[in-house]
């Protein structure tokens, strides 16, 4: 079966089956909640555009991650929307997995690579009529809240994902698992080679994140019940996998299991290999930093004039998108924002650690910035908490009852692709505040910067490698991470409060020329260092080239 629509680049003839629960390769594909979706979305157009040998393997999630609405309070509502897509195709493809000693039927559809210019796409579904009402349930919600239904979705991506390509023929070099929900195919694989080193040379891994949720554990026995490690023994377990305790981590099961292991920025190798650094057996792990689209996400307008060095139309541009976004707020919440007034954007995924409040904990200094009549700034936020999750669900709502009483803060619903384009397009100011060493990257940033958003952010992530003092950027300076929490937000606040006071505010307001300048800075040193093109070819010479040549 032919997948791809042209002709593969030399350079990249290797075979790669990436495998990730998520990918944003379209508003119109809803199989992606955030960042971790974001970035393979950029990573397979970027191996489009390579002409790179590349497939991708995900799940065809039936009602998505959840619609993002209002109640009739104006506070979040989380709908739950079956999805239809016409434009896949069937690929007449049904494999069997084995979910708790029951068989299940694994379907497969194709997102063919000229739809909307990504290398192709298998989508795996279980929710067809072949099966109980309890196993079509396992592909309806990306990240279902109950942890059996996790369980068997990680296993329907990984034994069932290996099976369908091996059901069209399809020679693959390399399995990338884009963190470890896809595990289940390293088991697949060694029931067929018996053999960890022949395994670990076709298998590599990413992982993002150095949060827990990002690194799921199960107890070991409720794995092995539900057929996590395809039918092998628990003994067979723990000797190929080194865990001998009832707890089993997937990360420390791919760190094991893998020729090599990638972290997603400079600083993150350094905090994930801090973080392994007792684990026995794990794999080397380098990094290769996350990256964005260029072709997908900066606006063409800003591209022309950046080109042409206008600054008059690069400005004139920036006006127009900044009214976009505000049409949006406007439709959203009734509220007229000021094109002429600095904006800033808080906009990913609501999560303690990224801290979606920091910018109002001195409350009296944000009021007065948000309602002062001279030099103002408006404020917006969006983003999707995890709808289970009561606290981050509770500060999304605590920031839209605030907002009903300024005129200046708005909080914006619908938070995918097609929203976060409009927001970066539209901010002058992205702002970042996650907790230091918490963000493994924070890709949102980078397609900000791509559109003469300036990044503020905190020195973590990507930010360290791209951000030049008052040039490009601005950083929240460091702080002793043995302070309280508390105490730790209340100096971040107040240094993030006197960069907008004392730097942003009077640049922006009383030096254009300067402010423009940092625009361009911006959207120059962001591409290509933090175009996908660089990281999709950074893929194939630090990872995948280092695998096995001859498979």
């Amino acid at each position: 079966m032919r997948l791809h629509n042209y002709d593969i680049d030399p350079r990249y003839g290797k075979s790669i089956a990436y495998f990730s629960m998520e990918f944003a390769i379209h508003q119109a594909l809803k199989i992606y909640s955030g960042g971790l979706g974001f970035l393979s979305g950029s990573h397979m157009r970027s191996a489009y555009d390579l002409r790179q040998n590349m497939l991708g393997v995900g799940i065809l999630w039936s009602y998505g991650y959840y619609d993002q609405s209002r109640n009739e309070d104006m506070s979040l509502k989380a709908e739950f929307i079956r999805k239809h897509y016409h434009f896949l195709v069937d690929m007449d493809i049904t494999v069997t997995v084995m979910i708790h000693n029951q068989e299940v039927k694994v379907k497969a559809f194709l997102l063919p690579s000229d739809i909307f210019e990504s290398a192709p796409l298998i989508l795996l579904t279980t929710d067809i009529e072949e099966n109980d009402f309890l196993a079509r349930t396992i592909t309806h919600k990306l990240y279902d809240a109950n942890e059996e239904t996790r369980i068997s979705q990680e296993i329907v991506l990984g034994i069932g994902g290996v099976k369908v390509l091996e059901q069209i023929n399809r020679r693959i070099d390399i399995y990338h698992m884009n963190e470890g929900h896809a595990l289940p195919l390293v088991y697949e694989l060694y029931s067929r080679y018996r053999d960890m080193d022949e395994v670990k040379s076709r298998v590599v891994f990413t992982t993002h994140t150095p949060e827990d949720a990002g690194n799921e554990e199960h107890n070991i026995h409720l794995l092995h019940r539900f057929g996590f490690f395809n039918g092998l023994s628990l003994d067979e377990v723990r000797e190929i996998s080194l865990e001998q305790s009832d707890t089993f981590n997937l990360t420390v099961g791919a760190l094991r299991s893998v020729k090599i292991t990638n972290a997603v920025s400079r600083f993150h190798g350094e905090v994930a290999n801090r973080m392994w650094k007792d684990c026995e057996g794990k794999s080397d792990i380098i990094y290769v930093t996350n990256a964005q689209n260029r072709r997908f996400w900066m606006d063409k307008g800003l591209i022309g004039a950046l080109a042409d060095n206008d600054d008059e139309n690069l400005v004139m541009r920036k006006r127009h998108l900044k009214r976009k976004l505000f049409d949006v707020v406007a439709n959203q919440t009734g509220k007229m924002f000021d094109p002429e007034v600095l904006t800033i954007v808080w906009a990913r995924r609501f999560a303690e650690y990224k801290r979606p409040g920091l910018l109002k904990y001195d409350f009296k200094h944000f009021e007065d910035l948000i309602t002062r009549s001279d030099r103002p700034i408006q404020v917006i936020w969006a983003g999707k908490p995890y709808p289970f999750d009561v606290n981050a669900v509770n500060a999304f709502n605590e920031l839209i009852h605030i907002s009903n009483h300024y005129n200046r803060m708005a909080v914006l619903v619908g938070y995918e692709l097609e929203l976060s384009a409009i927001l970066k397009k539209g901010a002058d100011v992205w702002l970042n505040t996650p907790r230091i060493s918490r963000e493994a990257s924070g890709t949102s940033g980078m397609t900000a910067s791509m559109n003469g958003a300036v990044h503020l952010s905190v020195d973590d992530g990507w930010h360290p490698e791209f951000a030049r003092e008052g040039e490009n950027a601005f950083t929240i300076p460091p702080l002793d991470h043995h302070l309280s929490a508390e105490e730790q937000d209340r100096l971040d606040n107040k240094h993030l409060l006197e960069i907008i006071e004392n730097k942003i505010i009077p640049i922006y307001y009383d030096n254009p020329d300067r402010w423009t300048q940092i625009m361009k800075n911006a959207m120059t040193d962001i591409v290509p260092a933090f175009d996908s093109d660089r990281m999709a070819d950074e893929y194939y010479s630090k990872i995948y080239n280092c695998c096995k040549r001859e498979l």
